[in-house]
């Protein structure tokens, strides 16, 4: 599951990062308004935390951007600015909570979380494609109940493909969506291929009735057999 940060104060910024990132989020973070147009633009995002006074522009014509696009990404306002008027005003324009600052960690994870559950699949905390069931809570997939063990980057590639389904995806949209802004951990993107692979291995041999298509020159697709 990924996450965009918007937060120009550094030290807030990357501590939000750090422990979202203990709970197993894809974290992707921007200072300004303007790096962070660019983000919503090119990438979708299972949750925006996203400040109201940046560098550059307001949070809240990020938040009027979202919805001229017709973005269904959550949006967690969190902003030191405690007047109701930008509350409103914030969840007028498609925003899904809002959060003070100062805050706990805690009740940031807590409220990630509980609107990520609420965004999938309009509250259903399950994905479903064919016998395949991707529990998002609980990290887990199971083909006809019985559970499927995947190591964490074939879980969160899993995971992209079933959000995106009988999609062509490209290696490097892959890629990002499993490292984030530490894409370039990976020494190359050779590295997806053989999680795809030995993704597409585990899934047949559990007997599951979609598949990782390789679609030549493009990327990959995930379909039903």
């Amino acid at each position: 599951m990924k996450v965009l940060v918007v937060e120009d104060e550094t030290g807030l910024r990357e501590t939000v990062k750090a422990s979202l990132l203990k709970e197993k989020f894809v974290v992707e973070t921007a200072s300004d308004y303007h790096s962070a147009l660019d983000k919503i633009n090119d990438y979708d995002y299972d949750c925006i935390l996203l400040d109201i006074m940046l560098p550059g522009g307001s949070g809240l014509d990020l938040l009027r951007e979202l919805k001229r696009l017709r973005r269904s990404d959550s949006v967690l306002i969190v902003s030191a600015k405690d007047s109701l008027d930008d509350k409103v005003e914030g969840l007028d324009l498609g925003a899904d909570d809002y959060l003070t600052k100062p805050f706990h960690l805690a009740e940031l994870n807590a409220r990630v979380k509980s609107l990520i559950r609420r965004r999938q699949a309009q509250g259903d905390v399950t994905l479903s494609m064919g016998n395949l069931t991707v529990y998002p809570d609980k990290r887990q997939v199971e083909v006809d109940g019985t559970p499927v063990q995947l190591n964490r980057k074939e879980y969160d590639l899993l995971y992209y493909f079933v959000v995106n389904p009988n999609r062509v995806i490209n290696k490097m949209s892959l890629a990002e969506s499993v490292w984030g802004d530490n894409i370039d951990q990976a020494d190359s993107l050779d590295f997806i291929y053989s999680q795809v692979k030995n993704l597409r291995k585990k899934l047949k041999q559990a007997g599951a009735t979609v598949e990782l298509k390789a679609v030549y020159g493009f990327g990959y697709k995930l379909a039903e057999v």
